[in-house]
């Protein structure tokens, strides 16, 4: 665990009067009721499709803006055997959002050619020397899905050699809009779609699906069919799992647990996720996602989406055991990358900065995001990484950011610096001469600090409630369990326990974890993970404040609540 830089502020939010009106209309517990009410559902109704999630919920396709147009281009080309040229990405969303396509359009008689860039040779969006390919190998519709929103050239490119382009994609608008024959993407200025916050696999799902009902399928079979890879790209892009996407990721996760796609399974299985075995949005984010992106960061995406087509069981085996090495040897050097960029950080004297960046030859472009990821986070601020190759002249990077900065708009805001850029508000990427560098750098740091007060950079952890020991009941921690599936803007709820007696202080046989009982009615147990060095100097007696995550523990068949250790100090009074 990164210990982090500057002292935590705590923050617990303050009881609201409308979760004693969810307690007693649904009949629920006072930390659930306060978990729905940080998360901005006040209201009884809200409140039962937030954890009763259906498919009835989602809305009409052809809401979205095109949709119609791309499905009329689409089943035109169908009826003249045209082909059609499947443009995806090389990260998760963008490999779902391809094979959902490839496998749809191929079950409904389209001639299809699925492709994702190397990030690497081609980097991120639609590159022309794929578009050459495209009318070399004969297309004529070039389809995009997670990408394609700034591709301003390229699509210029396949309109010259006499392509109809549809874009469907999830990511923001540049200055410019493409000049396509269909954008459908939910970010499209002035369109009337009641949720923008899609995956590129959740637009490609809901367009697809629009095409295969036009085939005579109905909604629900091509749901049952593809809700297993819309949900692994939507949980792994991050994206708020509420509204359709919780859906999709709840229904998802059904269907991924009983999957019949050979790919699927044999990822599982390298994994080690059990066959039949319920599948969980942690499971999508911390064993699927992570290998299937290491394909695209270390490799080649091809590799992943050959897995997610592939109907052979032997070549899925192999794919799957390929994409489990890729893993092992992107941790290796995010590793290395980690600790190179904190000793720049350090020697550069950067930490204090309001935006941080670091550059450097030698580092593997496909790893820097996860690494900048991790240095935001431990610093608390924006973190630009950046992969400089001496031979070209360039440099390709990417940047994470805490909610408090918008990357999108930092990067807009200072276009002119970069050869490309493009993203979200707390995600993007981009490439630089090597000369500009400096100039960038010094761009950002000034923006950030006109944009971010001193109080943005502290660390702050957000307690949803302050709960006594005698709230540690099984009902109270089981229902938290309906909160599921957890992710982005859907996390798992953090509680604050003031002034509690610690009775007991023990390690494990790992030096690093802790166990402890704090004084309650009943004994309440909790653990913490690589906490150690929050106990030095404390001793069974001490009154201490926590920060807990609630937790069931089972074993040999036996439950109870249990709290997973999220930060101890001494008690305040």
């Amino acid at each position: 665990m990164m210990q982090r830089v500057a002292t935590e502020r705590w923050v617990v939010r303050e009881p609201h009067p409308a979760e004693e009106t969810l307690q007693s209309e649904l009949g629920i517990q006072r930390l659930l009721a306060a978990a729905l009410v940080d998360r901005g559902i006040t209201d009884p109704e809200g409140a039962g499709e937030f954890l009763n999630p259906s498919l009835d919920s989602m809305h009409d396709p052809r809401l979205l803006p095109n949709c119609e147009e791309a499905v009329r281009i689409l089943m035109d080309a169908r009826e003249k055997n045209q082909r059609v040229f499947v443009h995806g990405d090389y990260d998760v969303d963008g490999v779902t959002s391809t094979a959902i396509w490839a496998r749809a359009l191929r079950r409904l008689g389209f001639d299809v050619l699925p492709h994702v860039p190397h990030r690497i040779k081609h980097g991120f969006g639609v590159h022309e020397d794929a578009v050459f390919e495209a009318m070399q190998q004969g297309a004529k519709v070039l389809l995009t899905c997670d990408c394609g929103s700034s591709a301003i050239e390229a699509v210029k490119r396949a309109k010259q050699f006499g392509m109809r382009v549809v874009l469907t994609d999830h990511h923001e608008f540049g200055s410019e809009v493409p000049a396509a024959d269909a954008i459908v993407n939910p970010h499209l200025p002035d369109n009337k779609y009641p949720f923008p916050h899609l995956s590129g696999a959740g637009v490609a799902f809901k367009v697809a699906q629009r095409v295969s009902e036009e085939c005579g399928a109905t909604a629900q079979q091509f749901q049952r069919a593809f809700l297993d890879l819309a949900c692994v790209g939507t949980i792994a892009d991050v994206v708020p799992l509420h509204g359709e996407n919780r859906v999709i990721a709840h229904f998802g996760l059904k269907v991924l647990s009983r999957t019949k796609k050979v790919g699927l399974e044999a990822l599982m299985r390298v994994a080690q996720i059990e066959p039949g075995a319920k599948a969980t949005s942690y499971d999508v984010a911390w064993r699927l996602g992570p290998r299937l992106n290491a394909a695209g960061r270390v490799d080649d995406a091809a590799i992943a989406l050959q897995l997610m087509l592939t109907e052979d069981p032997e070549e899925a085996r192999a794919l799957a055991q390929r994409l489990d090495e890729l893993n092992e040897e992107r941790r290796s050097e995010e590793m290395r990358i980690l600790e190179q960029a904190e000793e720049a950080i350090q020697e550069l004297n950067l930490a204090d900065e309001p935006l941080i960046m670091v550059f450097a030859e030698g580092w593997h472009r496909g790893v820097v995001g996860i690494v900048a990821s991790r240095i935001c986070e431990k610093y608390n601020r924006p973190a630009l990484l950046a992969a400089v190759d001496p031979e070209t002249g360039l440099a390709h990077g990417s940047a994470r950011s805490p909610e408090t900065f918008n990357l999108h708009e930092a990067l807009m805001l200072h276009r002119e610096l970069f050869r490309s850029c493009g993203g979200h508000a707390r995600a993007a990427g981009f490439s630089v001469t090597s000369d500009a560098l400096e100039e960038v750098r010094s761009a950002l740091v000034r923006h950030a600090g006109e944009v971010l007060r001193p109080e943005d950079l502290i660390p702050t952890r957000r307690a949803i409630a302050a709960v006594t020991p005698a709230e540690v009941v099984h009902r109270s921690f089981i229902e938290l369990e309906r909160l599921e599936p957890l992710g982005e803007a859907n996390p798992k709820p953090l509680f604050f326990m003031p002034r509690v007696r610690l009775l007991e202080v023990q390690p494990t046989s790992n030096a690093e974890h802790v166990r402890f009982r704090v004084e309650a009615p009943k004994p309440v147990y909790g653990i913490g993970f690589r906490s150690a060095q929050l106990f030095e100097g404390v001793r069974p007696g001490d009154t201490v404040d926590l920060l807990f995550r609630a937790a069931i523990n089972r074993y040999n068949g036996n439950e109870y609540p249990q709290l997973i250790l999220e930060g101890l100090r001494p008690a305040v009074e």
